[in-house]
Order: C-alpha cells, then structure tokens, then sequence
C-alpha cells in the first residue's frame, strides 16, 4: 500500500524535474581542474554555494550576479552551459 501511494506521489512530478544534464563524456585527464573552473564560473559572476561532480557534469548551486537562484550544469572539460535552471 505504501509503495503505491509512494508511486501516485511521484509520477505527479515531471520525470525532467529529476533528470540532470546530458554532459558529453570526457576522459578524466580531459576534465578542466576543479579549481580552475569553480575560479572561471566565479568570474563568469556566480557566487558558488555549492559544486559538485554529476556524472559527466559539474554542477553548482548559487546565485547569478542579479542574486537570482541557479543550478547550472558545466561540461567539465569546456564549462560550455549544459543546462541551467535560474529563477526568475
């Protein structure tokens, strides 16, 4: 009964509201230092709260310089935008 009430719950939620990005699949040796690209999305002007690895993506949570909430994910060897989820 529980697991049916469970999945009542979850599929009223878009299955994309669960769903990462689709980053392209890098070797490791490829990936851009982490530190290096928490400095270059600093300086894109957001203030990172959180970073984090995604699979194939890095992945922050923060605010733009407009102070607006963001989570945005970067490919990890280009930190081309992915996709980006920012408030509006």
């Amino acid at each position: 009964m529980y697991r049916v009430a469970a999945f009542a719950i979850a599929s009223l939620f878009s299955t994309a509201a669960f769903a990462g990005a689709n980053c392209d699949k890098h070797p490791k040796s490829e990936w851009m230092p982490e530190a290096d690209a928490k400095a270059k999305i600093a300086a894109q002007g957001y203030n990172i709260k959180k970073f984090k690895v995604d699979g194939n993506c890095y992945e922050i949570y923060g605010t733009t310089k407009d102070g607006k909430k963001a989570e945005i994910y970067f490919d990890t060897k280009t930190l081309d935008i992915v996709k980006s989820e920012i408030e509006k």
